[in-house]
């Protein structure tokens, strides 16, 4: 009696199991084989042979649902902030960075998972464990200025795909994506140094933050390259407390003793460039008639209606966007990359002009 084949029409989708049983060969086998047998088992020529044909016969075609489970993925991205950032306002500045992640995931086929554990009423993304939520997706996106070093180090050492928004130097191994600061801060310096300005002065807040590490640095570039040394000593000043201590009797001394510039740069609060305002209104000195000022990024929201101030522009929605193609280049496979850098944009504004 003949033996009796597999019908060539069938309802539903193939599975293993029918593979096993017409290629005489275990279920197990079967999965060696169509997996690509990346255990490295002994199978021999004839038997991959026979199993590939029974798959062929019944055009057997891997459950891609299946495939991720067995592969741990599920075609998630995590979006985890270390601040309060979800739900978030169109002006907030994070709003452009999860737009660019928004849709690069759309066009690469990922969903997102937002974490919001730092958000108002949430847990705290300091608190013990916060980060280990993010496994439930395949990698993770990363927001904020200030980490908890020894979670994220955890996660790292673990091999679990994570991409920083923004420059980072530890933990070693973590893969960023972020502004190229220092180079945007020498040309807002180099701007400021062709319209005549000599003497000119950072304000910055008083932490480690690479971002702000980047801005002073690129600044201090930039007076050299303008031909401007000698002033590095003083005209970089650091304050933890920018309301207090960058006042008017501040603006009037520095002004008398020949600064024409005031710089701030951006960070979550905008409390530097605010107290600068502030302190030069304060002063009776006009802007940009009597000094000019300039800004290391974006005005805070709640002043987008003043003047715009002269500086540059972040461009988040591109960096959002290049977050998502490094970690999804991650998840597929490619070589670990410390970090790519974005140009930010020059911002000419009505803030700067040349010095009386």
């Amino acid at each position: 009696m003949a033996e009796k084949e597999p019908k060539a029409a069938r309802r539903g989708r193939p599975r293993q199991a029918e593979v096993a049983r017409l290629a005489g060969v275990s279920q197990t086998t079967v999965s060696l084989v169509l997996g690509g047998n990346k255990q490295g088992i002994v199978i021999q020529e004839a038997t991959r042979e026979r199993v590939l044909l029974a798959a062929r016969t019944l055009g057997y075609v891997p459950d891609p649902a299946a495939r991720r489970l067995a592969a741990a993925r599920n075609n998630l991205l995590g979006v985890f902030s270390f601040t309060a950032t979800f739900p978030t306002a169109v002006e907030h500045s994070y709003y452009r960075f999860l737009v660019g992640i928004e849709q690069e995931a759309a066009a690469r086929g990922y969903d997102l998972v937002l974490f919001t554990g730092s958000s108002t009423g949430g847990a705290g993304a300091g608190a013990p464990g916060a980060l280990d939520r993010v496994r439930l997706a395949d990698g993770c996106l990363l927001l904020g200025r200030h980490v908890p070093a020894e979670q994220l180090r955890r996660l790292v050492d673990d091999g679990f795909p994570l991409v920083h928004l923004g420059r980072r130097d530890e933990p070693a191994g973590l893969a960023w994506a972020g502004a190229d600061y220092a180079a945007a801060s020498a040309e807002v310096v180099g701007h400021l140094a062709g319209l005549g300005h000599r003497r000119v002065v950072l304000v910055r807040e008083d932490d480690d933050a690479p971002a702000s590490s980047d801005r002073q640095r690129g600044f201090l570039a930039g007076l050299v390259a303008a031909g401007l040394p000698g002033q590095e000593g003083g005209a970089v000043v650091r304050t933890a407390r920018p309301a207090a201590d960058i006042t008017a009797a501040w603006v009037r001394a520095r002004h008398a003793a020949g600064v024409t510039a005031f710089v701030a740069e951006e960070t979550d609060t905008g409390d530097a460039w605010r107290a600068l305002r502030a302190a030069v209104a304060a002063a009776g000195l006009a802007v940009p008639e009597a000094v000019s000022l300039a800004l290391l990024g974006s005005p805070p929201a709640d002043l987008a209606g003043q003047p715009v101030p002269t500086g540059f522009d972040i461009p988040r929605a591109e960096l959002g966007a290049a977050a998502v193609r490094l970690l999804t280049g991650l998840l597929a496979g490619a070589e670990q990359r410390s970090g790519s850098l974005v140009a930010c944009t020059f911002r000419p504004g009505t803030t700067a002009a040349p010095p009386p």
